[in-house]
C-alpha cells in the first residue's frame, strides 16, 4: 500500500539502474588521473543523483567494489559504507535541508556553505580522499552560493565536491563554470514502471498514471506513490470532468484536508495535478490542431505559481481552493 512505502536515504542506497554511462564517465575521469575537484550532477529530481553521489564517495574513499551493484556497487558491510550509512565517516560533509524541529528547512544557510573551506583545508582523516556533497545546490540562498563559489576558486587537494541540481539554468553562471557537469537523463515511462513493480504492491494502470506524473524519475514516482498521489490526480479529474458545475461538499471536503502539518503537502499536490491535466488538455487540443485556449493557458500559470504564495504569503490554503476552483469556473464558462 502506498502509505507503507519506505523511501530510503540515497546513503542507504546501494543499487543503481539505467547509470551506466554517468558512471562509465566519471570511472575514466579517475582511472586516467583525470578527476575533477567539482561535480556538477544535472537531471530531473528522483532520477538518482545523490544515489550516483553517495556511489562515487563509497569509491573514492575506499569501499571495496561489489559487481553485485553495477559498475560502481561498493559492499554494504564495508566499514566505509557503514560510516557513510551512519553519517559518521570523519571524511565525508553532506550539506542538505535537514529536518530541524520536524519541519524541513526552506534554505541551505550560509553557515552551512561555510563548512566547506574548512572541511577541505585539512588532509583526509583516514580515506584517499575528502568528499562533500550538497544536496540540492538549488536550496542554497545567495549567500550560500557565494560562499560555495569561494570553495570552487580554490580546487582542494585530495577533495572532491558534488553538487546535485534539478534545474542547474538558476544557479550562478560561475559555479557552473568551475564544475564538470553529469547530465542524469529522465527513464521512459515504461521504465519507471518496471522500476515500480519492483518496489510497489499496485496495479500496471496505476505504475503507468505514476510513471507518467514523475517525469521519468524513478525516485519522484515513489515518493508520488507514498503522498498518494493517485488520490489526488482522481480528485483533480472529477473537478475538472464535473466543469462547470460546481460540488461544493465535494470541494469541501478536498479543503478540510489541508489542515495540519500536512495539509501544505496534500494542497500543492493537488494543484500540481490540476495544473497537469490543463496542460494536456491544452496539449491535446493543440495536437488536434485546435489553437489553444489563452483562458485556460492563464489559468495553468495560475495554477503553478499558487502554492508558492500560499507558503510564502501563509494563505489560509482552503480559501485559495475555493479561488482556485473560481478561476476554473470561468474558464469553462467561456
Amino acid at each position: 500500500m502506498a502509505d507503507a512505502i519506505n523511501i530510503p536515504h540515497a546513503r542507504d542506497v546501494f543499487g543503481f539502474e539505467q547509470g551506466e554511462a554517468v558512471e562509465h564517465g566519471f570511472l575514466d575521469a579517475l582511472s586516467r588521473g583525470r578527476l575533477h575537484h567539482a561535480w556538477l550532477l544535472t537531471g530531473p529530481e528522483g532520477v538518482g543523483k545523490a544515489t550516483f553521489a553517495y556511489r562515487a564517495a563509497r569509491r573514492l574513499m575506499g569501499a571495496d567494489p561489489d559487481p553485485a551493484f553495477g559498475l560502481m556497487g561498493s559492499r554494504p558491510d564495508h566499514p566505509v559504507s557503514r560510516q557513510i550509512s551512519a553519517r559518521s565517516h570523519p571524511d565525508l560533509l553532506v550539506l542538505e535541508r535537514e529536518v530541524e524541529g520536524g519541519k524541513p528547512r526552506k534554505v541551505i544557510p550560509v553557515d552551512e556553505a561555510r563548512k566547506l573551506p574548512e572541511f577541505f583545508s585539512k588532509a583526509p582523516a583516514s580515506a584517499p580522499y575528502r568528499v562533500a556533497i550538497v544536496d540540492s545546490v538549488d536550496d542554497m540562498n545567495p549567500n550560500a552560493a557565494n560562499a560555495l563559489l569561494k570553495t570552487l576558486e580554490e580546487p582542494p587537494e585530495r577533495g572532491v565536491l558534488f553538487l546535485i541540481s534539478h534545474a542547474p539554468g538558476g544557479l550562478l553562471p560561475t559555479i557552473r563554470s568551475r564544475c564538470r557537469r553529469l547530465r542524469f537523463a529522465p527513464w521512459t515511462d515504461d521504465a519507471v514502471a518496471d522500476f515500480l513493480a519492483r518496489h510497489a504492491d499496485i496495479s500496471a494502470e496505476d505504475r503507468l498514471r505514476l510513471a507518467h506524473m514523475s517525469g521519468g524519475a524513478p525516485g519522484r514516482a515513489l515518493e508520488l506513490l507514498a503522498r498518494k498521489a493517485l488520490d489526488a490526480d482522481d480528485a483533480a479529474r472529477e473537478l475538472l470532468r464535473a466543469l462547470p458545475t460546481l460540488d461544493r461538499g465535494a470541494i469541501q471536503v478536498l479543503a478540510d484536508g489541508f489542515r495540519g502539518g500536512e495539509g501544505m503537502s496534500r494542497f500543492s499536490l493537488l494543484i500540481e495535478r490540476l495544473a497537469d491535466q490543463i496542460h494536456r488538455r491544452v496539449t491535446a487540443d493543440a495536437l488536434d490542431g485546435d489553437p489553444p485556449q489563452t483562458v485556460w493557458a492563464e489559468t495553468w500559470s495560475r495554477l503553478n505559481d499558487l502554492p508558492g504564495e500560499v507558503e510564502g504569503l501563509n494563505l489560509d490554503r482552503a480559501d485559495a481552493l475555493w479561488a482556485a476552483v473560481a478561476d476554473l469556473r470561468a474558464a469553462a464558462g467561456r
